[in-house]
């Protein structure tokens, strides 16, 4: 029972740990637009591109490791999101930070999806749904506070 527990809060982390990184550049946009040279609507394109990578990202990580481990694939897809946070922020212009974006987000949506099925399987059969609405609640702490202390960080220490 103690594992479950743990494993249920490492997803949650999980979800946290995307929803700020995903939500936490649109407090940012003006700083971002005065670090790389452009205008704060040319700046959100960087929110697109994650975007985007979410959505290419989703289908095609899930096909290409259907036949990973569940655990294995949960820390590569984490992997590949902090690497791919961290290089944005050391992004030195427009194109790479757009492409770096990208990148970062393609591991969002399968993500989810293996999380999700991982709580599930977890769970109790009568708690399934309750599993996987904890790991998820990852996604609402990020909204009420990640994304909020992240970007007041980014705003006050760039």
């Amino acid at each position: 029972m103690a594992h479950t527990g743990r494993a249920m809060m490492a997803l949650g982390i999980g979800a946290f740990a995307i929803g700020t990184g995903e939500f936490v550049i649109m407090g940012l946009l003006p700083e971002v637009a005065a670090d790389i040279g452009v205008t704060i609507p040319q700046a959100g394109h960087v929110i697109s591109a994650y975007a985007l990578g979410v959505v290419i990202g989703a289908p095609v990580l899930a096909v290409a490791a259907a036949t990973w481990g569940r655990r294995s694939l949960l820390v590569a897809l984490m992997l590949a999101f902090a690497l791919g946070n961290f290089a944005s922020a050391a992004a030195p212009g427009y194109a790479s930070l757009n492409a770096l974006r990208f990148v970062a987000g393609m591991p969002h949506g399968t993500y989810f999806g293996v999380a999700a099925l991982v709580a599930a399987a977890l769970a109790a059969p009568g708690q399934r749904a309750r599993a996987i609405g904890l790991v998820m609640s990852g996604l609402t702490l990020a909204t009420l506070m990640g994304v909020p202390l992240a970007a007041w960080l980014g705003q006050h220490f760039g």
